[in-house]
């Protein structure tokens, strides 16, 4: 089961040292201009004499980007994320009854290698102890032969019963057990499948959920309704992992307190829509079946994934099978090996990815080799370009349903992804791609006008910008009981439409633009008392404090103005004694934490980006900071990270791009020498 087609991930890239596959595919909307190979020596940088340590941190570090270049001339680093993605995989495959020994023991090696000390399993490096975590892992483990009496599923069972056990974690890890047994459905909040027949224009369907939850829900929907079950033998089952034998009331849901709560209303609704679903008398569930299965068809992309995440791709399938199609059919098939392209597997471990990140990682490694002097005309950035290029998106996609006249552009986060474009890849691919001179000037100048366009019709109502959608902004919906990851909305926020004002100002738009004027009241009234502003796809005041500034002065905003000093003396106050900046995952549970946090590579970059682009370059927080980073780099030109600075969703699923250490650092250092001619 391992495709031709792979490329070697260094350990500077990822924690292991395995290999990955990229997706080869056969479309003719995604042939560009052809990049010929390049000789290694055309690759490397020519440093000549190293004439200060600032320089021989940039040169190190360029270094190491022209290394890890891939042959086609994009990069790509691991995305990790917490166990759960590589477990639920196990699980899927056993449902299927495709367990492969090989693979799922170097599976089980890798959920064990991520066990702590006291037996549990976390969302993030150095996190606390998760339930549902700890649970799935647990649960695969005994799929994967495991017995109860082994000691590693001793202190996790010895976790999970101190923590209450199976009836208080989540709802995607209660749908996992009872697809085998080991939970009643009834416990499951209901997400009935009529559903999907909604109209566009109503309140509540299944446009008002964002592009993920959209993806997930749909075929979960299938799987709710038709509640499968998969027997398993006494040895794979976990009803040890129950406090007591389930009663009837541990399935209900726990109410706030008062009576009119949105949350109370929908737990009243969703015991109003189990009796509903109890009934033999269903007119349009036919109906909704058939809806949401073609759905499911019509967005499986080529390559045979689905939204391209983990989740939409591992229920797609599921709900596949549970309509009746085999293991072999076309659908299925193609969305198994979409799976295997997001694994990274070696001798000893196999690790399925949440997501890919190719086009995310090249737009970042080609900003930092920009920012750190490289010439326009390098090779390296040429073919990094030419590739970014290739991967334009020209389809329509779910964007379009609140966006009909809306014409496609834009990049995705994937090696391919037409149904869902972002903002924010667009963004950084296009501000990343100014200036490189590729060989077809003029296909990429129409290639940027499109993604500009496509980027500024994207925005919503209140002047900021969402990832997929536009107006993606039910809040309630992250009030049902199906919504305990809180992000069933894809609403707008400050970090994205600060990269939405960096955007703009990169390309010459001007500051009395309608479009900037909006995005910049919509900055002014989420930005917190204290100065930061919230990050929703980093960690986090530090992330969404970074972006607002830069599109702050790209735009040409007044640096001076209170609002921006405030932020400015906001990350000031953050700085660590040893010169660098960090802030733990633990501030989306206490704002109180706002950067705070050990010193990492990739926040201290941030906070370096943020302060200079408000002027603070000659500072001396800025040379402490340029100094932590300089101080901190290892002889092959990388840095050391092991926290996790990225999100998925906050507060639960939370991402280290191993990227992140490296290219950030070098944008820091490359801004800091230009800005102060340092070099001379």
């Amino acid at each position: 089961m391992t495709s031709p087609f792979k490329h070697p991930i260094s350990h500077a890239l990822t924690s292991f040292n395995g290999t990955v596959s990229e997706p080869e595919l056969n479309v003719e909307h995604k042939a560009g201009a052809t990049v010929h190979q390049f000789p290694p020596a055309l690759w490397k940088s020519k440093p000549g004499k190293a004439k200060s340590p600032l320089d021989h941190a940039i040169e190190g570090s360029r270094d190491f980007f022209f290394r890890e270049q891939l042959p086609k001339g994009y990069w790509w680093a691991e995305l990790e994320s917490n166990v759960t993605i590589t477990a639920e995989y196990i699980m899927l495959l056993h449902f299927l009854g495709l367990v492969d020994h090989e693979r799922e023991r170097k599976m089980s090696n890798y959920l064990l290698s991520k066990q702590t000390e006291e037996g549990f399993w976390t969302i993030y490096y150095g996190g606390p102890g998760d339930l549902s975590t700890t649970i799935e892992a647990y649960f695969a483990l005994k799929l994967a032969g495991y017995p109860a009496e082994h000691p590693a599923l001793q202190k996790a069972r010895a976790f999970i019963l101190s923590k209450g056990g199976v009836i208080k974690s989540r709802v995607f890890t209660k749908i996992f057990l009872a697809l085998f047994g080991e939970f009643d459905w009834l416990g499951v909040p209901s997400m009935p499948v009529e559903l999907n027949l909604l109209p566009n224009w109503a309140y509540i369907n299944i446009y008002e959920f964002s592009s993920w939850a959209r993806a997930t829900i749909i075929p979960l929907s299938i799987v709710m309704f038709k509640r499968p079950v998969h027997k398993l033998p006494p040895a794979q089952r976990v009803q040890e992992l129950f406090v007591r034998p389930p009663r009837a009331i541990d399935y209900t849901f726990t109410k706030e307190e008062g009576i009119l709560t949105w949350k109370n209303f929908f737990i009243g609704l969703d015991h109003m829509l189990k009796v509903y679903e109890r009934s033999p008398i269903r007119p349009f569930r036919k109906r909704a079946m058939a809806k949401a299965e073609e759905w499911l068809l019509e967005h499986q992309e080529e390559s045979g994934d689905w939204g391209g995440i983990q989740p939409a791709m591992l229920n797609a399938v599921l709900a596949l099978s549970v309509l009746g199609y085999d293991n072999g059919h076309p659908a299925v098939a193609q969305g198994l090996k979409a799976l295997e392209h997001f694994c990274i597997e070696t001798d000893d471990h196999l690790v399925l990815q949440s997501c890919v990140s190719p086009v995310w990682d090249t737009a970042l490694a080609l900003k930092a080799l920009v920012d750190s002097g490289v010439p326009s005309d390098h090779p390296s950035l040429v073919k990094g370009a030419q590739w970014l290029l290739d991967r334009e998106v020209r389809r329509p996609g779910d964007w379009k349903i609140k966006s009909p006249d809306l014409e496609p552009g834009g990049w995705a986060f994937e090696f391919i992804n037409d149904w869902y474009p972002d903002v924010d890849d667009s963004g950084f691919v296009m501000i990343a791609l100014k200036g490189i001179e590729v060989k077809d000037r003029k296909a990429m100048n129409e290639a940027v006008k499109r993604g500009i366009n496509w980027c500024l019709g994207m925005q919503s109502k209140n002047g900021g910008w969402g990832a997929f959608d536009k107006d993606n902004t039910r809040h309630i919906l992250n009030k049902i009981p199906f919504a305990d990851l809180e992000a069933l909305i894809d609403p707008p926020t400050a970090d994205l439409t600060g990269r939405m004002l960096e955007l703009m100002g990169t390309f010459g738009y001007p500051i009395t633009y309608p479009a900037a004027q909006r995005a910049l009241e919509f900055l002014k009234k989420n930005q917190e008392p204290e100065g930061p502003w919230w990050g929703r796809w980093g960690v986090n005041y530090l992330y969404g404090t970074w972006s607002v500034l830069c599109g702050l002065a790209a735009i040409g905003e007044n640096m001076e103005e209170p609002y921006i000093k405030k932020a400015v003396n906001w990350i000031k106050s953050r700085q660590n004694i040893d010169g660098g900046w960090g802030e733990t995952c633990e501030s989306y549970h206490d704002a109180t934490l706002a950067g705070m946090g050990e010193s990492t590579a990739s926040q201290t970059g941030w906070a370096l980006l943020g302060l200079m682009a408000a002027g603070e370059a000659q500072s001396s927080t800025v040379v402490r900071g340029i100094q932590y980073l300089i101080s901190t780099q290892k002889q092959d030109g990388t840095w050391d990270e092991t926290q996790y600075t990225g999100t998925g969703f906050p507060k639960y699923f939370m991402i280290k791009y191993h990227i992140y250490r490296n290219c950030f650092p070098l944008m820091a250092l490359g801004t800091y020498r230009t800005l102060t001619g340092a070099a001379e």
